[in-house]
């Protein structure tokens, strides 16, 4: 029977494809993006140029093609603990199996995991199956074209591809389960470099996909550990697992301040972004968690490119800078930062919404659960406290990530519009995302979000007044599109 398919053209994101399962998501949809990117694969001599850069390669890794002439191609695929993951799943393998590829499946656990079976097994894609930080209803796919991110124009290529059935004749491929568990949490832990301190630690795995693989980490990992939330469930009965929300780490901070903890962790549902709460409660921002790598790393690299995405503070960029390394602002988005991680030869990168990129050591790929252990490290060899770390940071006002609604055939217009606007007026701008303005008072940040119909903004000011002023000036020029106050409270922050 002839394969054709057509995806809801909402689902293909920049960065993944993303739904809400039975009603713009299916499991027929899975099965067409086994059969449409293990055809790629397939007739791949070489890998497509991706739609910015490259990821790190590891060495004595393979590339798509690589494989021995004859030889089946292999995709690494896991999901999530979200309760319609297993069918996607399942739908997902049967359509890589429909075009020959052999799938390796490693089963339930968080995307980095996945990332890692991808490297070490020497795969030539992985696709994950994960709603990450979504409401429970939504799930999605997260894609490797061999140590590449699979994102942009080639997402949007498996749509085009499935529309016209341009797939390989049906085949038999093959399955087998691969238990990669283990062997990943051994890899995390072999980077534990903490001194003689005795650190208590709370971590909140948000009942997300990390819970097996913590519960590894925690029985092995010196020092005192109480797990919150920590059986994998779909539901997510205690919070939202978003820890960019400081909402959804309410109970992480009380459990802190009540066992009078040196630090708290949590993830997000696939746990490929992180969270953190000082010995006091306060929340460290992913800005400020990278001051505290930055410096670290900086010592093993001096003068090496440390990257953060346009929403981060000005303080990072200066902190970095301090420490003897060259600060890079650079675009938003995961697949974006592994590339100009590549491009740079960047040790370690990070965005404010809590994805963290080790290149020091690890793989490159963006791993909360690896970026906690490297930061209990750091913790458990400080003198002091980490909220004297975070206390004597340069002290700036600035609001919380701002999202707020704008129709997907708008929102690079506005931009656009602005820009031209801020041009004319002489301003100082950054445009290597959006609009980023400089000003006596500090900065203001407009970004069109690549993920959703949404308009992103941040302010940050040495001063209140400074900060009110910056808003005013973001307002006004919103107000010139046609669009109204955005709430600056931050319940819509995310990424």
């Amino acid at each position: 029977m002839a394969f054709s398919h057509h995806f809801d053209p909402t689902v293909l994101r920049e960065y993944d494809i993303r739904g809400i399962v039975g009603r713009t998501l299916h499991p027929a949809d899975a099965f067409a993006i086994g059969r449409v990117f293990g055809s790629m694969l397939v007739e791949a001599d070489a890998p497509p140029a991706a739609a910015a850069g490259a990821d790190a390669q590891a060495p004595g890794t393979k590339s798509p093609g690589a494989s021995s002439h004859g030889a089946a191609k292999r995709v690494a695929v896991g999901y999530d603990g979200r309760l319609t993951s297993p069918d996607l799943e399942q739908a997902l393998v049967d359509g890589l199996k429909a075009s020959g590829v052999e799938a390796l499946r490693v089963g339930r656990g968080p995307t980095p995991m996945l990332y890692y079976a991808a490297t070490t097994l020497e795969t030539d894609g992985a696709v994950m199956v994960t709603g990450s930080h979504n409401p429970p209803d939504y799930n999605g796919f997260k894609m490797m074209w061999g140590r590449k991110p699979f994102f942009g124009q080639q997402i949007l290529r498996i749509g085009k591809l499935a529309e016209t059935g341009d797939v390989v004749p049906e085949a038999a491929g093959t399955e087998q389960a691969v238990a990669i568990a283990d062997d990943y949490a051994a890899r995390l832990l072999s980077d534990w470099d903490g001194g003689d301190r005795m650190l208590k630690v709370v971590w909140d795995n948000g009942n997300g996909a990390a819970g097996d693989v913590l519960d590894k980490l925690v029985a092995s990992l010196p020092g005192e550990h109480h797990v919150l939330n920590g059986t994998i469930d779909g539901h997510f009965p205690a919070h939202h697992p978003d820890p960019t929300v400081p909402a959804n780490l309410a109970q992480l901070v009380a459990e802190v301040r009540a066992r009078q903890a040196d630090i708290g962790i949590a993830f997000d549902g696939d746990a490929d972004r992180i969270g953190l709460v000082d010995d006091t409660g306060a929340i460290l921002f992913g800005d400020q968690l990278m001051v505290l790598l930055a410096r670290d790393v900086l010592k093993e690299h001096p003068g090496a490119t440390i990257i953060a995405d346009v929403k981060a503070s000005q303080v990072l960029f200066d902190e970095i800078a301090k420490a003897g390394g060259h600060p890079l602002m650079w675009k938003t988005g995961h697949s974006l930062v592994k590339s100009k991680m590549a491009e740079t030869g960047s040790p370690l990168a990070g965005e404010m919404s809590g994805h963290i990129f080790f290149a020091d050591r690890w793989y490159g790929f963006d791993d909360a659960l690896y970026a906690a252990v490297r930061t209990l490290g750091i913790v458990a060899r400080m003198s002091g406290k980490l909220s004297a770390m975070r206390e004597a940071l340069p002290h700036v006002i600035n609001t919380p990530e701002v999202r707020f609604d704008c129709d997907d055939r708008r929102k690079f217009a506005v931009i656009e519009e602005v820009a031209s606007r801020l041009q004319a007026e002489g301003a100082k701008v950054s445009a290597t995302d959006g609009v980023r303005v400089q000003t006596p008072d500090g900065w203001w940040l407009l970004r069109a979000s690549n993920t959703q119909a949404v308009l992103v903004a941040r302010c940050e000011a040495t001063s209140t007044a400074g900060l009110d002023r910056l808003k005013a000036a973001l307002v006004k020029q919103l107000e010139a599109s046609g669009l109204e106050q955005p709430d600056f409270s931050g319940s819509h922050a995310g990424h």
